[in-house]
């Protein structure tokens, strides 16, 4: 059992990184236009299955955005290696970098170390796709501990568009204790 898992319904622990390209990304907190936020880990540059899902996501920044929903995307990477992954994959989000040890904990994520002479620059996040209503509250939750353990884009925006199409509020799943 993974203790530090987060529950649907709880408040997404207060995390802060800087951003590629200008500012801090706080997760939780929306830009303009949005009350909901998606956010994605990913392990970072050396992960090509990372690199495909970024660039699945373009597709649904446009219907997400309809559905007032942010796409930001993390990882532990350097702000120098984020930057060449994301080159590669020309995001119409914003993309943090520099997640630590400690706030991946908090997110109750899998953790990796280098190993089999991997391209990476220290521990890594394994993948997690978290999201966040309007008063900060994780309404979702997925955290694998393997790079092709993630949710397909098209069940994930079919989701979203049943979840934000309810007259009264989705309920946090997974709660029963």
């Amino acid at each position: 059992m993974h203790a530090n898992k987060p529950k649907p319904g709880d408040k997404i622990p207060h995390t802060e990184l800087p951003k590629l390209y200008g500012e801090n990304l706080t997760l939780g907190k929306t830009g303009s236009g949005y009350d909901w936020q998606l956010i994605v880990v990913y392990r970072g540059k050396h992960c090509p299955i990372c690199t495909r899902y970024l660039r699945e996501l373009n597709e649904i920044v446009a219907p997400l955005k309809e559905l007032g929903i942010e796409i930001v995307a993390i990882s532990a990477d350097s702000e120098a290696r984020a930057a060449d992954q994301i080159t590669e994959v020309n995001p119409d989000y914003a993309v943090g970098y520099g997640l630590s040890i400690k706030q991946m904990q908090s997110l109750g994520l899998y953790i990796s170390s280098p190993r089999h002479g991997m391209d990476v620059e220290g521990p890594f996040a394994e993948p997690g796709l978290f999201l966040v209503n309007q008063e900060g509250e994780l309404r979702m939750v997925d955290i694998a501990n393997v790079p092709f353990l993630r949710p397909q884009i098209g069940s994930l925006v079919g989701g979203l568009k049943f979840m934000r199409g309810m007259t009264e509020p989705f309920p946090a799943n997974g709660t029963f204790a």
